[in-house]
């Protein structure tokens, strides 16, 4: 068989569309490998959401082109995911020595794409479609983990000012819930004991069904309906999108987990008009006040942009505000990065200095360390179960690592392998990023 590797950069949904289009091309001739110096095709699956994930995509091609050149002249290189969607056939010019260039719309392509490459065409393939089912049969080849991804919504119809996502995604389409549960159950049956599914905003999720009245809710009671024992998660939410329905349904249904994604991006209301967000400072703080009083222990972590243009220090300090004011567990954050074609991306001379970017950005990470351990100490001397996910040996000790139901990182010395089971441990100390555990 032909070896393939495949380089995956940015979020779950990159990480999905590996799964993909690895199941697809175990059908033609080729089988995955960790080394890309044994591969005869070499994928990189691209993120666009900030410069500098586009930036290592391009520079990592740069190094296979030099492999293809200089040894390996058989060599087929595949340019995909946002930055091939929102570049498309420029991408030939900046590297002619990539052999395909495959946007996010059209991944169940990638078979006859991968055929005319072995006959010696180029191929570009980065137009919009509606598609959502986009495997055809082929299966998914998912990572040995305990944790699938089910894509559940493709696309966004939000158009933040920041954000490049519409553009490479395009705009919300669900996927068939009986499609949906079929992988969910497929998922189950190979061993997998979490089921995270994932959208852009999946609180969205059947909005733009038109036959049809059914909703995340719906879709979360037909699975937790499933035989066996697993946990469901869901990712990421639209703080507008969360209803009084989905929130009693987290509830009520014993294999959902207590834990709402919700991000803010910027505590100032001021900033979040220019960002283009559906909501101001006082309607996300009703929303995660509703979140906290309606699910016992939840965990609520959010997203927060530093220096976004025309940010003044004052809206700054407002964002550290907002993430004590709201108990936020903890938070992804980033300095704002202009993306191409996108609304903000134009405003130049609202641009923040990047030495005054970095110092807000450093700023935040200190603020989400700070209340990630506030957050962390609520739970020493408390038990709580725990889905282990990894083993391994640490200073000479043997550790369980896995996540709580409110998907807080345990660490638990035993000697035992514990990969893919539930146990309930006593909380013995808490960490920055992670709790103690110790066995019951």
């Amino acid at each position: 068989m032909k070896k393939v590797y495949i380089e995956t950069m940015g979020c779950q949904m990159n990480k999905s569309d590996t799964e993909r289009m690895l199941g697809m091309l175990t059908h033609f001739g080729y089988e995955e490998t960790e080394n890309p110096k044994d591969a005869d095709l070499l994928m990189v699956n691209t993120c666009s959401i900030r410069q500098l994930s586009e930036d290592k995509s391009f520079s990592l091609i740069g190094t296979w082109g030099r492999w293809k050149k200089e040894s390996k002249p058989d060599l087929k290189i595949g340019f995909c995911g946002c930055v091939a969607q929102q570049k498309a056939e420029q991408i030939f010019k900046r590297a002619h020595y990539v052999d395909f260039v495959l946007g996010t719309h059209n991944i169940y392509k990638l078979p006859e794409i991968i055929k005319a490459v072995e006959n010696g065409e180029k191929i570009c393939e980065c137009t919009e479609t509606h598609k959502t089912e986009y495997t055809r049969g082929f299966g998914i080849k998912r990572v040995k983990s305990v944790n699938a991804w089910v894509n559940i919504t493709e696309g966004c119809n939000n158009f933040c000012t920041y954000c490049i996502v519409p553009y490479t995604r395009g705009r919300e389409r669900s996927r068939l819930p009986e499609v949906i549960i079929q992988e969910a159950k497929d998922a189950l049956a190979q061993g997998h004991k979490e089921i995270t599914l994932l959208g852009q905003n999946v609180d969205s999720y059947g909005k733009d069904f038109t036959d049809r009245n059914y909703r995340l809710a719906d879709l979360l009671r037909d699975l937790n309906a499933l035989e066996g024992e697993f946990r469901i998660r869901f990712v990421t939410s639209y703080p507008t999108d969360i209803t009084d329905e989905l929130i009693e349904t987290v509830v009520e249904l014993d294999k959902v987990c207590e834990y709402f994604h919700i991000p803010m991006q910027s505590g100032s209301s001021e900033v979040l008009k220019k960002m283009n967000r559906r909501y101001d400072r006082e309607t996300y703080a009703k929303i995660v006040e509703k979140v906290r009083k309606m699910v016992p222990d939840v965990t609520i972590t959010s997203d927060f942009i530093a220096g976004f243009p025309g940010e003044t220090e004052e809206q700054f300090v407002e964002t550290l505000t907002a993430i004590d004011e709201f108990e936020l567990d903890y938070s992804n954050v980033a300095a704002y990065s202009p993306r191409e074609k996108t609304v903000a991306a134009k405003w130049v001379d609202k641009y923040i200095p990047e030495d005054i970017k970095e110092e807000r950005f450093q700023r935040l990470n200190d603020k989400v360390k700070e209340n990630c351990l506030k957050s962390n100490l609520k739970y020493v001397g408390r038990e709580m179960e725990v889905l282990v996910e990894s083993f391994y040996e640490r200073r000479g000790v043997m550790i369980n690592t896995g996540k709580t139901r409110n998907n807080k990182t345990v660490h638990i010395p035993c000697e035992e392998n514990l990969i893919g089971k539930f146990v309930n441990v006593k909380i013995s100390g808490a960490k920055t990023w992670y709790l103690k555990g110790e066995l019951i």
